[in-house]
């Protein structure tokens, strides 16, 4: 079996015989050359034919084989021209582990475990390792259970494969195992273990953990410690992972990282580059990781004057623009709604990949550009890139932000050439897509031929669609489904409440208002923030406390004159309380939007683009007005939405994506949460029941 299984390929690589006359000359000029060669290598005797005869049994001729070659070696090894040996086979599963081929290190393994070294545990050992590092944990745990000795770097390299790829239970039982048996981690046991223990947001594990490494007297192993501050960073416990941090007497980048990485998952921008700072002043290297975990966190909290800084610290350390960091830099510029910095971004970058593509498509796609989003994505395509779902998301809700309704439904059509199966995400940017260019009875009869079951996410897009059309029937008809798969979330019952209210129908209006109150479904607060000289700066709807009302009303008065004299009309529809008009009208201009807009204008210097989040969709009126300030002011302004989705910047149409509500994609996380909480139980009983 073993024999054939090689000489499978010898049809498809020159054969043994052959290689050995191409080594011919190599090996004789080596003996020619030097005294240490000549000694190295002990070549079979040859016949009156010139043909070798014997067994070559030197292993240092794996050195003289290109690195390509290494299934001619086998062949040597079938046909008894090469006798192996245990170094021999760890080389050739080293030389696959580096080149992640992981068929031919089968084939070695396979070899080998048919040879007198198969109970060889280090050999074993790497095999194990040559797996994990390939991908394959099954065949990796195959030769770990078919081992008749195990060692404590046999648990190791399992323990690590499997937290490596998050599979956090199986590494932690097998952890648990190893202990049960004796065996003692060792640095890199520990780490992996912390590692599984924070994928699994158990404290109480990781805490278990710990206790063991102090008792090891592992507790200030830099390795150790920087696994410690990410654990207890994951279980949301950053008091604890800074006291780690603090504690650490030798610290290295990892260990800096760790914690940066941290404050960027909980989106303290603001923290993650005060940690930069002290960290570049310590004398640390930076890494792309450091970078990559700084723009993040940017990137999230909106920090971007900061992401900036830390943008020029990296051009001059000489830092390559490589893909791993170039695609946080370029999310964290499409974010912030500075287009022009993402594109400067990706067209510098070293090598692209298909999120590198996804980052810029989804810049375009928040703030509108729809055009742009085709054209790029026609490149992607051209440039032999395939895209993948996330791709033809962002092409979609391009599309649909943009009115190009043929398209958009041509390239949803497309996912199936590429293998892309529509999945929720997919028909929720198709109903909005038909929604939004005011084709509703269409997206109707969309969402009643979906494959799969509607969910709320898919009838919230027709309901929003209806509030923008004022279709009270459709309207009603999709808040009916909305609230019964969702009955707690506000957002529909709210629009549902417009819809009423925008076409005079108030006694409705009122009617929904107060459901909302029996069943405890509480409207979330509307507010806007902006980011100046590295703080964030908060703003609610008529906000009477901020010590610069003052200035800001002036600044947004100002403003409301100059754009009124080129086309501005204050649209009071948006305004659903029942009062006069000149009091709907002032009311408008005390939105949370547009004081968070005034007060940049004050606070920046002229030209610099101004980036505003708020946590709510954008009434229409604000649409408007800041397009019009764009114009009025000649700079760059966007207005990110981080709760419905919607985006804008400058002159164009409003964006929808999903980053939050309740949605398909919160229903999954709910679903992975109860998941992990039953792992979790599992794991921890285990542990309990070991002996102290």
């Amino acid at each position: 079996m073993r024999r054939r299984s090689c000489n499978l390929a010898a049809h498809h690589r020159p054969s043994a015989a052959s290689l050995l006359q191409q080594l011919k000359p190599l090996i004789y000029s080596s003996l020619s050359n030097s005294l240490s060669t000549l000694s190295a290598v002990q070549l079979p005797a040859r016949d009156d034919a010139g043909r070798f005869q014997g067994v070559i049994r030197d292993k240092d001729l794996l050195k003289m084989v290109p690195e390509g070659n290494n299934l001619l070696v086998l062949d040597l090894i079938d046909q008894g021209l090469m006798e192996p040996d245990a170094r021999l086979y760890a080389d050739l599963l080293k030389r696959c582990t580096d080149q992640g081929k992981l068929r031919l290190g089968k084939m070695v393994y396979t070899h080998f475990s048919a040879s007198r070294y198969r109970h060889y545990v280090a050999l074993q050992n790497t095999a194990i390792n040559m797996c994990a590092k390939c991908g394959d944990m099954k065949m990796a745990r195959k030769v770990f259970d078919e081992m008749i000795e195990r060692d404590m770097v046999s648990y190791t390299i399992l323990v690590t494969g499997y937290s490596h790829h998050n599979e956090f239970k199986e590494a932690l039982f097998l952890y648990i195992n190893m202990l049960r048996i004796g065996l003692w981690p060792n640095e890199f046991t520990f780490s992996s273990a912390l590692k599984s223990a924070g994928g699994l947001q158990s404290y109480v594990i990781g805490g278990g953990i710990h206790g063991s490494c102090l008792r090891s007297g592992f507790g200030e192993n830099v390795y150790v410690g920087s696994a410690l501050v990410d654990m207890y960073a994951r279980c949301k416990r950053m008091e604890d992972a800074k006291i780690v941090f603090n504690g650490l007497h030798c610290k290295n980048e990892v260990s800096w990282n760790a914690l940066i990485a941290a404050y960027a998952r909980e989106g303290e921008g603001h923290h993650a580059v005060s940690l930069f700072s002290e960290m570049k002043r310590g004398g640390y290297g930076r890494t792309h990781f450091t970078y990559s975990s700084i723009f993040a966190a940017c990137a999230g909290s909106g920090a971007m004057e900061q992401g900036r800084w830390v943008h020029a610290d990296m051009v001059k350390s000489g830092t390559e623009l490589v893909a791993f960091v170039g695609n946080t830099l370029l999310d964290m510029y499409g974010k912030a709604g500075s287009i022009e910095d993402a594109k400067r971004v990706f067209r510098r970058l070293v090598k692209k990949d298909v999120v590198s593509w996804n980052s810029m498509l989804t810049a375009y796609a928040q703030h509108g550009f729809g055009e742009k989003a085709v054209s790029l994505f026609e490149e992607m395509r051209g440039a032999g890139f395939q895209p993948n779902g996330i791709t033809f998301l962002c092409v979609l809700t391009a599309c649909s932000h943009a009115g190009l309704v043929d398209k958009g439904l041509h390239y949803f059509n497309l996912m199936r050439k590429y293998e892309q199966g529509p999945d929720i995400t997919h028909c929720v940017s198709v109903v909005d897509l038909l929604g939004r260019a005011g084709q509703l009875d269409r997206a109707l009869c969309f969402i009643q031929e979906m494959r799969v079951k509607p969910t709320a996410a898919v009838w919230k897009a027709l309901l929003g669609a209806c509030r923008m059309y004022k279709n009270t029937n459709l309207g009603t008809y999709a808040a009916e489904q909305v609230f019964k798969l969702d009955p707690l979330d506000s957002g529909p019952h709210v629009l549902l409440s417009n819809i009423y209210a925008s076409t005079g129908q108030l006694t409705d209006a009122a009617r929904v208002r107060k459901a909302m109150g029996r069943c405890g479904v509480k409207k979330e607060p509307a507010c806007s923030w902006v980011e100046i000289g590295g703080a964030v700066h908060v703003f609610v709807a008529n906000d009477d406390t901020n010590p610069e009302r003052e200035e800001i009303r002036v600044i947004w008065e100002k403003m409301r004159d100059g754009i009124m004299k080129i086309g501005y009309v204050p649209d009071t529809r948006h305004v659903l309380w029942y009062v006069d008009e000149r009091e709907r009208e002032e009311r408008l201009q005390c939105h949370s939007e547009k004081l968070a807009l005034a007060f940049a204008l004050l606070k920046l210097p002229a030209g610099l683009p101004i980036s505003i989040k708020k946590n709510i969709r954008v009434c229409g009126d604000c649409h408007t007005a800041f397009k019009f300030v764009t114009k009025l002011v000649g700079r760059e302004i966007g207005l990110l939405v981080v709760h419905e989705g919607r985006v804008h910047i400058g002159a164009v149409t409003f964006v929808k994506i999903t980053i939050s509500g309740k949605g398909i994609r919160d229903v999954k996380i709910v679903v992975a949460m109860h998941e992990r909480k039953a792992k979790v139980a599992e794991i921890a009983e285990a542990f309990i029941a070991l002996p102290c």
